[in-house]
């Protein structure tokens, strides 16, 4: 009876387990700016880099600050502004960093 109730409590206790999560570091940009920041995002967003950072002056804060109005005066997409302002909501509450290297598109 103790034994089965002490090797149920370390099932309970989840020892043994393999860890829920990867712990794989990931390249992230040290310094991020308005270019890396649609980079980042990639999905054809940073065809847009040069008319954002002279909108908003190169400041990435600006940038996260914007909203759709703002974007749409600059002629871009709709849908490329839902993805501008849900990943910089993302990247105010630390959720998303662009990766270092850009993402490979697949079928290239």
């Amino acid at each position: 009876m103790a034994l089965s109730r002490a090797s149920h409590l370390r099932l309970l206790a989840g020892a043994g387990a393999p860890p829920a999560r990867s712990f794989h570091s990931h390249p992230y940009q040290a310094k991020v700016g308005v270019v890396e920041f649609l980079n980042g995002v990639g999905k054809g967003v940073e065809a847009h880099a040069s008319k954002v950072e002279e909108a908003v002056g190169g400041d990435l804060q600006r940038l996260l600050e914007a909203r759709t109005l703002r974007l749409k005066k600059l002629g871009i997409p709709c849908k490329h502004r839902k993805l501008i302002l849900s990943f910089a909501h993302k990247y105010r509450l630390g959720l998303w960093k662009p990766q270092a290297e850009p993402k490979k598109v697949q079928g290239s």
